[in-house]
């Protein structure tokens, strides 16, 4: 059985566990990182697509977290400009919901809580004269705007194993973890193979569980599990339908039980509308939408767009389970969205458990994370993460549309949809994906909409993608414009690619190249 030593082992290839995969790997600590599924395929790809401070947090009293997650929107934005878009939000103002006077209050909160912002301030706004205003019912006369973001979340968390991986990081998907040994202040961990049942030994100075819905299993796997700290598992679902207005504005509906649901512009042509909060038991890899909850975002978004949400409107839907830090709430909703870590420890090994989070707050979190390794392993290095674009991030937001301007023109066979798309995705590296192509023809097999061999191949190179499921729900989300057919022409290609796949990335990528120049 093949073994290596490392300073850690990251369980979770979610956007936490690649996060603090990122900042341990600049730092100048040995990592390898295992996840059992695809990156982002918990979790981190169910997520309402928001890069915001939580709003809603401010009821709950929870002032640090909202503030650290406005000061991160602000990070994030500059690291990351093709992935993450500013957007206003419409708050419409609803008799029996919270009143005016409170919007209002909070909004002014949100508006300087979190320090200097680029984004637009917060406004009222008349619903009969503003275009916000027209996709919805006539009796809502008016509302508020703030700012916001929203991304793509599960490129987020591959850009993050990106970089990883490029400061020295290796990231093992489709690799669970078995089992973990304490000896000697040391793990001996056993990690597995999922498609060829192949074992590997790992041993590890200390073990970061970020394994999310999982923590608690990986925590039974290393013996510690006798711990007071408890996971609390709420489950998030959202429905995908057809663009319901013109506009790039988003909505938040409130809602008599006092949640909010959330109408984002989604890849153009479509429109998210999530989510809900539900206690969750059994296995997360089971967790789907209820006809309850369709039922209630339906309803919710009918309450306020003048033509009502059914549902055979919907294209697509998933649902998530998010790993909460257990405070003893009694609703779901009001549970704690804050981050928790808690060092624990088994004939003195040390294990990092990661109880919580949100998208907007991982960086934060791995620099907290970085601090207790350095506790209990020794510091290495400063933290670098905020200045440090993200691969393909290195450009400023505003130049967004100059970008996709200079991929047409460098490669003028590219319709405009297709150009933005792929600086959306994948920012500067889009000359990657497409090579020395000089004609449409270069790209290789074309297997619908924007999607040609040559990104497949990419994809399998760069970003560990092995599936159509990877590609078309994960990395691209054109599993929302292709059809049945050309998805299982996708799944045919990935299974042919499979034994590019297993090979290192950086090294894939060169032989990639060098086939199809």
């Amino acid at each position: 059985m093949a073994r290596e030593s490392v300073d850690l082992l990251v369980v979770g290839g979610g956007v936490n566990g690649c996060g603090i995969a990122r900042d341990a790997a600049g730092r100048g600590y040995s990592v390898v990182l295992a996840e059992m599924g695809d990156l982002a395929s918990g979790t981190s790809s169910t997520s309402s697509k928001l890069i915001h401070g939580g709003l809603r947090y401010l009821e709950h009293h929870e002032f640090r977290l909202v503030r650290e997650a406005l000061r991160e929107r602000e990070v994030l934005l500059h690291i990351a400009p093709q992935v993450i878009r500013p957007a206003r939000f419409v708050i419409p103002v609803r008799k029996g919901m919270r009143p005016a006077w409170l919007i209002r209050l909070g909004l002014f909160l949100y508006d300087t809580i979190g320090g200097r912002s680029t984004l637009g301030r917060c406004r009222s706004v008349s619903l009969r004269e503003s275009p916000a205003g027209r996709p919805l019912k006539a009796d809502l006369v008016r509302g508020f705007e703030y700012s916001d973001c929203y991304t793509d979340d599960a490129r987020l968390v591959v850009l993050n194993a990106m970089d990883a991986a490029l400061r020295g990081a290796r990231i093992m998907t489709r690799t669970r973890f078995l089992c973990a040994e304490a000896d000697a202040g040391q793990w001996l961990a056993t990690l597995e193979d999922v498609e060829t049942g192949e074992t590997r030994a790992v041993r590890a100075r200390m073990i970061i569980n970020a394994a999310g819905p999982w923590a608690g299993t990986v925590r039974d796997l290393a013996g510690v599990a006798n711990s007071p700290e408890r996971l609390r598992l709420v489950k998030g679902s959202h429905i995908v339908i057809r663009r319901k207005y013109e506009g790039r504005q988003a909505y938040v509906f409130q809602n008599l039980d006092r949640r909010i649901v959330f109408a984002i512009p989604f890849e153009d042509d479509f429109t998210l509308i999530g989510t809900t909060d539900e206690d969750f038991s059994g296995d997360p890899h089971e967790a789907g939408i209820s006809d309850g909850e369709i039922r209630y975002l339906c309803e919710t978004a009918s309450a306020y767009f003048s033509r009502p949400v059914v549902p055979s409107d919907i294209v697509w839907s998933f649902a998530g389970v998010r790993p909460l830090y257990d405070d003893g709430s009694s609703r779901a909703q009001d549970a704690t969205r804050d981050y928790v870590l808690k060092v624990e420890r088994h004939r003195a090994a040390p294990l990092l458990n990661v109880f919580g989070g949100k998208i907007t707050t991982y960086r934060r979190l791995a620099e907290a994370a970085l601090d207790l390794v350095g506790g209990e392993i020794g510091s290495r290095g400063e933290a670098w993460t905020a200045a440090a674009p993200l691969p393909g991030g290195d450009f400023p937001a505003v130049r967004r549309e100059v970008l996709v301007a200079s991929l047409g023109e460098e490669f003028p066979f590219l319709s405009s949809s297709h150009a933005r798309r792929l600086v959306r995705q994948y920012g500067t590296l889009a000359q990657d994906v497409l090579g020395n192509a000089r004609q449409i023809e270069d790209l290789g097999r074309h297997f619908g909409a924007s999607l040609y061999e040559c990104e497949l191949r990419y994809l399998a190179a760069r970003e560990w993608a092995r599936t159509a499921d990877d590609v078309l729900w994960r990395r691209t989300k054109l599993g929302l414009r292709l059809d049945a057919r050309e998805q299982a022409e996708v799944a045919c290609f990935m299974e042919s690619l499979r034994a590019d796949s297993r090979e290192s990335p950086a090294g894939a990528a060169r032989r990639t190249r060098a086939r199809h120049p």
